[in-house]
């Protein structure tokens, strides 16, 4: 069912709950921060429910098949499962009569649909797109699909190289439900994803935040953002910092860890049961799930300098072009006028 035919034949309160405003992306550009921030302040509500499908529903980009995949790796952005309209407004129930309603799903400035999808079922949403300097993202974004288990290529460097093969369904980890997430070189089209919500909504309603000023300044920018919405900027800022980067130290202990938990065969049920049976709930989370967390993660690795190098100099006619789009000198800002 397509979302024109979804929303005709839904019920017109229920369409009330269409979200007021998206947060559209990238990931590690600091979209996990902004939407803490923002569903703290009163006259904003952002679903906050436990579980990724409540934070990044990303009802608008679970479309897109892909006919070179099967089966639950036919869709090309969530894959787990679909949602209808009505399971996606369920999320807002819990809005109060006034309060601007928001969700943030990163897919949504990758997704080649989700700018239409969203323009037919709120032509008046306002949209919040981040980006990031290009190597500095791909490589914090590498390190993220590794500890979600996407990416089982550790190797960044050996991971860009796979975005051909990727693109012909090859070379896809069997656990990703997400393969187009993997084709890293494609994620750098910044001018090309504005495009697609600057061609269905009018530039009053598009923010482009940059994670630079974002990082820099975090009230300062959440203020602006509140201006946007018609939010009060007033309202005392909780400043965070959510998701910061890391990395897996094996990938071997992260697939026993995981196996463990599952309880995927005799032995791992009945370690898992027995520790469960020696430990109350908040002892393992008081004591266990910390030390788990620092066995199986580390900070991330020394940056390969000679490979952002490289990667700047691949993507500096991208920056270049987003520099005159947005009228603003990312060249200079990102240091691409004094490449190596």
């Amino acid at each position: 069912m397509t979302i024109r035919t979804e929303l005709r034949s839904a019920n017109p309160r229920q369409l009330e709950r269409i979200p007021n405003f998206f947060i559209i992306g990238h990931a590690k550009c600091g979209t996990t921060a902004l939407w803490e921030m923002l569903r703290r302040h009163p006259q904003i509500y952002m679903p906050h429910e436990k579980g990724f499908a409540s934070k990044e529903p990303w009802f608008f980009s679970r479309e897109n098949p892909n006919p070179q995949l099967t089966g639950e790796r036919s869709v090309r952005f969530t894959g787990r499962h679909e949602m209808t309209l009505e399971e996606y407004l369920t999320l807002f129930v819990e809005a109060r009569a006034g309060q601007i309603v928001g969700e943030a799903s990163t897919s949504y400035i990758w997704s080649t649909t989700a700018a239409t999808r969203i323009a037919e079922a709120r032509p008046d949403a306002k949209i919040i797109a981040l980006l990031r300097e290009p190597a500095s993202y791909l490589r914090s974004m590498h390190m993220q699909l590794v500890v979600n288990h996407a990416e089982s290529e550790l190797d960044f460097r050996t991971a860009l190289s796979l975005d051909e093969a990727r693109r012909e369904g090859r070379d896809i980890p069997h656990k990703s439900y997400w393969p187009q997430a993997l084709i890293y070189s494609d994620r750098v089209r910044y001018v090309e994803q504005l495009e697609r919500y600057h061609a269905v909504f009018p530039p009053e309603q598009v923010l482009v935040l940059i994670y630079d000023d974002f990082r820099d300044d975090n009230p300062a920018t959440v203020r602006r953002v509140l201006r946007f919405l018609g939010a009060d900027d007033t309202h005392a800022i909780e400043v965070l910092q959510a998701n910061p980067s890391s990395t897996l130290r094996s990938a071997r202990i992260d697939e026993l860890s995981r196996s463990l938990r599952a309880g995927n065969t005799p032995l791992a049920r009945a370690v898992r049961d027995a520790g469960k049976g020696l430990t109350t709930r908040r002892m393992r989370e008081a004591l266990f799930y910390p030390l788990q967390r620092r066995v199986l993660y580390r900070k991330p690795l020394p940056v390969d300098h000679q490979l952002m190098n490289e990667l700047r100099h691949r993507f500096k006619p991208e920056v270049e072009r987003l520099s005159e789009y947005l009228d603003r000198n990312f060249v200079k800002l990102w240091g691409y006028d004094h490449l190596e």
